[in-house]
This record gives C-alpha cells, sequence and structure tokens, in this order.
C-alpha cells in the first residue's frame, strides 16, 4: 500500500516562500504521475500543479512562474516550491499519486492521497 506523507507547511508572510515535501512509501513511484492539490476554507479541492513519468509539468494559471514542482525518484520524493507567496494561496496542501504515468488535473483520476500540510500566507 502507497502512503504519501506531506511536510514543509507553515505560517509566511505575503511575498515569502514555502518548500512542500512529498514522500512516498511502501513503491517506488518514478514511473507515476504526481501531482498536488489545495483545499481552502469553505471550497473544494483543486489542482495545483502536476508532474508526469518524464518530469513534464502542468500548472493551474494562478500559480504559474511562482511555484514549481519536481520529484526526486531517488528519494521517492515529489516537492513543491512555493515563491511570491499570496494570502490567497492559503490552504490545505494535499499530495496525490495515480497508478499511470501521465498527468491530468482530475483529481478523480488519483489513486493515493496524503493527509495534506496547512499554508497560511499572511498579508
Amino acid at each position: 500500500q502507497v502512503q504519501l506523507v506531506e511536510s514543509g507547511g507553515g505560517l509566511v508572510q505575503a511575498g515569502g516562500s514555502l518548500r512542500l515535501s512529498c514522500a512516498a512509501s511502501g513503491r517506488t513511484l518514478s514511473s507515476n504521475a504526481m501531482g498536488w492539490f489545495r483545499q481552502a476554507p469553505g471550497k473544494e479541492r483543486a489542482f495545483v500543479a502536476t508532474i508526469d513519468w518524464t518530469s513534464d509539468t502542468i500548472y493551474v494559471d494562478s500559480v504559474k512562474g511562482r511555484f514549481t514542482i519536481s520529484r526526486d525518484s531517488a528519494k521517492n520524493t515529489v516537492y513543491l516550491q512555493m515563491n511570491s507567496l499570496k494570502p490567497e494561496d492559503t490552504a490545505v496542501y494535499y499530495c496525490a499519486a495515480r497508478n499511470a504515468p501521465y498527468a491530468t488535473r482530475v483529481s478523480s483520476l488519483y489513486d493515493y492521497w496524503g493527509q495534506g500540510t496547512q499554508v497560511t500566507v499572511s498579508s
């Protein structure tokens, strides 16, 4: 069984940076697509970024140029570098993995989820 554990969340001022990590265990996920989603208070879970097995990436428009998703296959870990953070980035951030190599924005196509890590950006 695959387990995903996020870390790196916290409180940061607007304009600051955070790096989220998602460590996978139970199976090597180097050939799997991985994604980051977020859920703000009172809102549905939303797509943020995804990376496929070739390390090609897709981002939601609101984070392009500010966030970078990457993976370290040797560590079985995916990262989300978040720069120039804004108050509207405040949310619980979730890591997800697919039983497939191709990236997608669709949350229902992901098979494994972490418990989430809180990111709070103060103005």
